[in-house]
């Protein structure tokens, strides 16, 4: 399918819900654009492409994404430059990241011309919904799920593929206190951790609420194995700045390929920072705390960029990190990186898609 003979039709508000948004107070996750992109699979191929108004959807009972777990989702950020014009991060890596997804969820790739151009006039379309302000921007979530109205273990044969928006600000308004999970595991070895695929996310719910019940925003899982090694912080993937070397374990089944995570990284190198992708054991962590040596802790993710670590729970003793303003890697990391996404930096990497106006 070339991008040139795709025609997406476009049923369009009557009226738009902008009126709703101060964009001096937005709230992140709550208020939704006014379209979505939506096409559906079925007969072997991606078909009826078409933006309609933002809304519910009608499903059967026997949907079998409901029962069986067929369901992934993306999550990308547009933002708006000084001329107006809106700016997408490294939108095709999120594609691609979706398709690994689709694979082990044994669900069908999306083209990329496909892809593209419904998140290109989605964004033409609620261009109004590009937030101008500093700090903000408008979080897209592309997912997919499965249709079949069947109850009984296997593929389904037809899914549908939407993409939404809502404006957002910032996800975390403070420095992060984490503690170390010792018990629950996110994934295990030869697993899905490695895809953005939903149950993933509903497994991990309880453990973070019981973390949350004891005071703690967030969690740091450890290896299914051992429970020695760092792994992810939440829903995000998480470093550490060890004697001034920029450290986090390397991505595998287990851990997700974040594309912030990359950023950073690539970042990091081109700044001349020392990086090391590498196991991260948990004795590690303690051992360069009680020698004043874990400077800096962040976890890095589409939806918070950068969030600060400001205290590491494990065994029953807080480790209280130095202070956020004081953080020279990741503190640089997340402004140079966010010049980049906003056009106020030069982009070599060509991480930037424009969108002219």
């Amino acid at each position: 399918m070339s991008i040139d003979m795709l025609t997406i039709p476009a049923q369009c508000v009557t009226e738009s819900r902008i009126q709703e948004l101060d964009y001096n107070n937005i709230e992140f996750g709550k208020i939704f654009s006014d379209h979505m992109f939506v096409v559906d699979y079925k007969d072997g191929a991606w078909q009826n492409p078409q933006i309609m108004p933002y809304g519910p959807m009608s499903l059967n009972p026997a949907t079998s994404a409901l029962h069986y777990g067929q369901a992934i989702f993306e999550g990308m950020k547009a933002y708006r430059d000084a001329n107006g014009d809106i700016l997408m991060f490294r939108p095709v890596d999120n594609l691609n990241r979706l398709n690994i997804s689709a694979e082990r969820m044994c669900m069908p790739a999306l083209p990329e011309d496909l892809f593209m151009q419904g998140l290109e006039q989605l964004l033409r379309l609620d261009a109004a919904w590009v937030p101008p302000t500093s700090g903000c921007a408008l979080y897209l979530r592309p997912f997919m799920f499965a249709t079949d109205d069947f109850i009984g273990v296997r593929p389904s044969a037809t899914y549908r593929f939407i993409i939404f928006s809502c404006p957002v600000g910032a996800y975390y308004g403070q420095a992060l206190k984490v503690a170390i999970e010792p018990q629950f595991v996110r994934s295990a070895e030869g697993g899905a951790g490695y895809a953005k695929a939903a149950g993933n996310y509903g497994a991990a719910l309880l453990p973070a609420r019981k973390m949350q019940d004891k005071g703690y925003h967030q969690l740091i899982w450890t290896d299914a194995k051992e429970h020695k090694y760092i792994e992810e912080s939440g829903t995000m993937n998480v470093m550490f700045v060890i004697d001034g070397k920029l450290i986090t374990p390397p991505v595998s089944t287990t851990i997700l390929k974040g594309i912030t995570r990359d950023s950073v990284l690539t970042l990091a190198r081109e700044l001349g920072y020392t990086v090391e992708e590498r196991k991260v054991a948990i004795t590690e962590l303690v051992e360069a705390h009680k020698a004043g040596k874990l400077q800096e802790a962040f976890g890095t993710g589409t939806a918070a960029t950068i969030a600060q670590i400001a205290t590491i729970h494990y065994d029953g003793t807080d480790m209280d990190l130095p202070a956020v303003e004081g953080r020279e890697i990741s503190n640089r990391l997340a402004t140079e990186l966010d010049k980049i996404k906003t056009g106020q930096a030069p982009d070599p990497l060509n991480w930037v898609q424009r969108i002219n106006l």
